[in-house]
Order: structure tokens, then C-alpha cells, then sequence
């Protein structure tokens, strides 16, 4: 019974946060987060363009909070907004961008948009960028492109940090799948290591200080003399062979 319950919450979460996307438009929402406090329903909205969410005088966010009052019943819901002040990084906002101009310009102009859309992100100074679209680009038949550029983590506790999104285009031949993977400067990389001349310096004070290069310089003559001794024993034995 618990899961249930459990399950439908989950649903009525999802077309809550599914609704807010649709009356606010496609390309302008990234996250929407639900937080559930004693005092009501803290519901913030991520996006890069505050103006148009918020609307002349707070009409938009008004219209949101009556329409989450009646449909899904929450006693005081509250609204804030949360400004993405790069959307270069934001994974979801360039799917969506990409989204709209496959339904804007159509499915035969995709190069010019994805490739538009890497070197935006690219400019912007992300590490790294993968685009994949899926669907029937630009023939009749399904297929995938992949448009990539820079460093970008794969697998690994790492991977975590890479930010991934998805969005659906409504074409005319069809539906397009579009997936984006963005690396931002700003992630942090545990196996990262910034050379520079400090350093650099340091690392030629401790190689000479060490004494590293003297014990190998032993270990090899000790190799060379034992291998001396070897081949004047087998000399030896030879001789004495052909002596008897």
C-alpha cells in the first residue's frame, strides 16, 4: 500500500513539474525543484530568462500558483526563481534551443544547428560537448548523427559531473531525439593537474636533491660486471671442453 502511494506522488510530482515546462514555454525552464516545508510547497523554477517566467507585474507566476492550487490541490505554494546567468553550460536549455530550431527550420538544416549550437557552447569555454540526434535525419530512414568536440567524461565517479539532458523535436517526417552532454569549466576533476612553472621548478629541485640517479647508475654497472662474469664462465667451460 505504501508503495502506492509512494508511486503515485512521484507521478503527480512529474506532471506538476511537466506542466510548469509547458505553460512557460519550451526553451526556457531548465529544473524545476519541489521542496515540501511546514509553512507550503517551495517550488523553484531555473531559468535564463526571469523576465518572461515572471511576466508583467508577477501575471505569469500568479497564473501558475492558482493552476497548481486547483488541478493539484497544494494548500500554499510558493514560487522563486532561480537566474542561470550561463546557459551555455545548461545542458537542458541548449536540447531545448536545438529542439526549436529543428522545428523551426526543419530537419534538413540539422548540421548548420547542431554545429551552430557546439560552437556556441565551445566559445562560451566549455571543456567539453556531445550532441546526438536520432530520428529521420534528413532521409526517410531513422539515424543517428553525433556532433563533438573537446574533453568530455565517460565513466567514472567523474562522469557524475558532466551535465546531460534531453529533448524531443516535432518534426514533420517525424519525432527527432536530441541529447546533450556538456562539460563546464567550472566542474571540478579530481585527476586534473595544472603544470605550471612553480611546478615545474620544483619538480627539477627534488630530482636533484634525490639520489635517484646514483642508485641506477649502480644497479647498471653492478648488471654489466655480473654479466662480465657470466660470459668469461661459459668461455671457460668452452675451453676446457676443447681441451679434453
Amino acid at each position: 500500500m505504501e508503495e502506492r502511494i509512494t508511486v503515485k506522488f512521484k507521478k503527480d510530482e512529474f506532471a506538476l513539474k511537466e506542466s510548469i515546462k509547458q505553460n512557460l514555454g519550451k526553451g526556457k525552464v531548465s529544473k524545476v525543484i519541489i521542496q515540501y516545508t511546514p509553512v507550503g510547497e517551495k517550488i523553484i523554477i531555473s531559468t535564463h530568462k526571469p523576465g518572461l517566467v515572471i511576466g508583467r507585474k508577477g501575471a505569469k507566476i500568479n497564473e501558475l500558483t492558482e493552476i497548481m492550487k486547483k488541478e493539484y490541490k497544494l494548500e500554499n505554494p510558493h514560487i522563486e526563481i532561480d537566474e542561470i546567468k550561463q546557459p551555455e553550460f545548461d545542458a537542458q536549455i541548449m536540447a531545448d534551443e536545438i529542439a526549436l530550431g529543428l522545428e523551426r527550420f526543419g530537419p534538413i538544416r540539422f548540421k548548420v544547428i547542431a554545429y551552430r549550437a557546439l560552437q556556441k557552447i565551445l566559445e562560451a569555454g566549455a571543456l567539453g560537448v556531445e550532441i546526438r540526434l536520432n530520428g529521420k535525419l534528413p532521409g526517410a530512414r531513422a539515424k543517428s548523427w553525433r556532433f563533438a568536440q573537446g574533453y568530455l567524461k565517460k565513466t567514472g565517479d567523474s562522469a557524475k559531473v558532466v551535465d546531460r539532458a534531453q529533448a524531443r523535436a516535432e518534426t514533420k517526417p517525424g519525432t527527432v531525439g536530441v541529447k546533450v552532454a556538456i562539460l563546464s569549466p567550472y566542474a571540478i576533476l579530481k585527476d586534473k593537474i595544472n603544470v605550471t612553472s612553480e611546478l615545474i621548478e620544483k619538480l627539477k629541485s627534488n630530482l636533484a636533491e634525490s639520489e635517484l640517479p646514483e642508485i641506477i647508475v649502480k644497479k647498471k654497472t653492478t648488471r654489466s660486471s655480473g654479466a662480465k662474469k657470466t660470459a668469461k664462465r661459459k668461455v671457460n667451460k668452452k675451453t676446457v671442453g676443447e681441451k679434453k
